[in-house]
């Protein structure tokens, strides 16, 4: 019998591989477990989201991150003052991972192509397979966004150690000690970055375009709450995007609707508990749309840009970091053939899928960052592994 196959061995893929192995589904899954975390992410980082929100869906009890802390012997991480931890994280990950999910293969996909009733695929170690169904689960991989503008400085591409690079090139800041450094961005990770280098020793500015776009959330209140929680807050719309029905209703909006939604809720800002170290130790210039990018002839970059009221400025640095984001665009997974993706139906730069994460090309599904298109800003968050990964299972089950 052919396997089902997950690309992906993140929150999103072990979640998924568990639940479909709980309804007995012969699965292999490949990756190395919780890689995006541990190689795109500063050591130090504190995830935004709660640790109600950052438990990851298992099939059945004794997998939460609270099993995890009384196995391990830790103090549990209940309420919203708790803070997750990066490294903290990651063990719980990889805990969850060596109890469910064991038979984690360490390869990497190479190609994935659809041939007659299958798909067929080649791993670097030279292994080709075939499978019954295919689970991109891959994480934020191939998504990271620079702007042209920044990106027209680097010609051989963003990095650490060149003029330019994203904020997901870096897991130690150590290296930009007493040098200048700018950050592009207005959200968590442009705020936490700066917080970090600042903290490394470096001579750090925040660069955002609109003026009135840095901000930190309220912190948590104490007593009687007039709105209702979610995994990722307490509001009204937060609730409705994150408790079913809300999640499978998405779909049914407008395609212009779904898509400005995913880029505005729970848009750029930063946690409650990183403004001590932002406010008053972080220069933050808002209202500064770039203009231009060029690297003089001393190596240093410098900025072009207009500023309130049309007035034109510059900024030099001796590194820019764009912590501006991720954007899904499936020609970034290089592993599906050209004429697979070409089948693909999209909505905005993502696939379309249907209720069951499936996308227009029977048998191949999305999970994550790129169904949230479809599901809405439940899906870029690990706390929606509770709504996907059951769905994808029963789907992959009932088309076998």
């Amino acid at each position: 019998m052919k396997p089902v196959v997950v690309i992906g061995a993140g929150p999103y893929g072990l979640s998924t591989a568990a639940h479909l192995k709980g309804r007995g589904v012969t699965v292999r899954v490949f990756g190395t477990p919780l890689s995006n975390w541990t190689d795109t992410m500063p050591a130090r980082m504190v995830l935004k989201s709660t640790p109600s929100a950052s438990t990851i869906s298992a099939p059945h009890p004794g997998h939460t991150i609270q099993d995890f802390c009384d196995a391990v012997g830790e103090p549990r991480l209940v309420t919203e003052r708790d803070l997750v931890t990066l490294d903290f994280f990651v063990r719980y990950g990889r805990w969850f991972q060596e109890r469910l999910v064991p038979e984690v293969e360490r390869v990497q996909v190479v190609s994935v192509d659809r041939g007659a009733g299958e798909f067929r695929l080649k791993l670097d170690s030279g292994e080709e397979l075939a499978a019954s169904a295919v689970v991109v689960a891959s994480g934020l991989s191939g998504f990271a966004h620079v702007p042209s503008l920044l990106r027209g400085v680097t010609p051989d591409g963003p990095s650490a150690t060149g003029p330019v690079s994203h904020s997901s090139q870096h897991t130690d800041f150590a290296r930009f000690a007493d040098r200048e450094v700018l950050v592009v961005g207005a959200g968590q990770s442009a705020l936490e970055s700066a917080a970090l280098l600042h903290e490394a020793g470096a001579s750090v500015r925040v660069v955002a375009r609109r003026a009135g776009a840095v901000g930190f959330g309220a912190p948590p209140r104490d007593g009687l709450q007039w709105k209702p929680d979610s995994p990722v807050g307490r509001a009204w719309s937060l609730y409705a995007f994150s408790n079913v029905p809300g999640p499978a209703a998405f779909r049914y909006l407008p395609e212009q609707s779904r898509l400005w939604l995913v880029r505005k809720v729970l848009g750029p800002r930063g946690a409650w508990w990183l403004k001590e170290r932002v406010a008053g130790r972080v220069p933050v210039l808002q209202g500064r749309v770039l203009t231009g990018a060029r690297v003089d002839d001393a190596g240093r970059v410098v900025l072009s840009t207009s500023g309130p009221g049309g007035r034109a400025g510059q900024l030099a640095a001796d590194h820019v970091v764009a912590a501006t984001g991720y954007r899904v665009d499936l020609g970034a997974l290089g592993f599906l053939s050209p004429e697979l993706r070409a089948r693909l139906t999209r909505s905005g730069g993502s696939p379309w899928l249907d209720q069951g994460f499936q996308a227009s090309v029977p048998g191949l599904y999305f999970t994550g960052l790129p169904s949230a298109a479809t599901f809405g800003p439940l899906m870029r968050f690990v706390c929606g592994t509770s709504f996907a990964s059951p769905r994808v299972a029963e789907a992959v089950r009932a088309a076998a």
